[in-house]
C-alpha cells in the first residue's frame, strides 16, 4: 500500500520528465522552469532508494534554489548582493575546509 503510494507520488512529481512534447514550442515564462529530471527506477528497487536518487539529482540541478529566489521578485541589485554574499560564504567554508584538511595530517 505504502509502496504503491510511494510510487505514484514520485510518478506525479516527476510528470514534467515523461509528458510529451507539445507540436509547438513556447518559450517559457519568468516564473517557469525547465524541468527535466529522469531516473531509472530498476526491476525490484526498492521505492525508498529511487525516491533518495531522486531527491539528490533535484538537489544537484538547482531548481529549488531557483525557485526560492524566484518566490519574490529580485531587482538586478539585490540579485548582485546575494550573489556577492553567497560568494563570500563559498569562500569562507573553502578556506574553513582547508585548515580543517590542513590539520588533519
Amino acid at each position: 500500500m505504502i509502496r504503491a503510494l510511494l510510487l505514484t507520488l514520485l510518478l506525479a512529481v516527476s510528470t514534467m520528465g515523461f509528458a510529451p512534447a507539445p507540436a509547438f514550442r513556447t518559450a517559457p515564462s519568468s516564473t517557469e522552469l525547465g524541468v527535466s529530471i529522469k531516473i531509472d527506477v530498476g526491476e525490484g528497487e526498492p521505492i525508498e532508494s529511487a525516491l533518495r536518487r531522486f531527491k539528490r539529482e533535484v538537489n544537484k540541478s538547482g531548481h529549488l534554489m531557483e525557485l526560492r529566489h524566484r518566490r519574490y521578485f529580485e531587482n538586478s541589485q539585490e540579485k548582485k548582493k546575494r550573489k556577492v554574499k553567497e560568494g563570500r560564504m563559498r569562500k569562507r567554508l573553502e578556506r574553513m575546509n582547508r585548515r580543517r584538511m590542513a590539520n588533519r595530517t
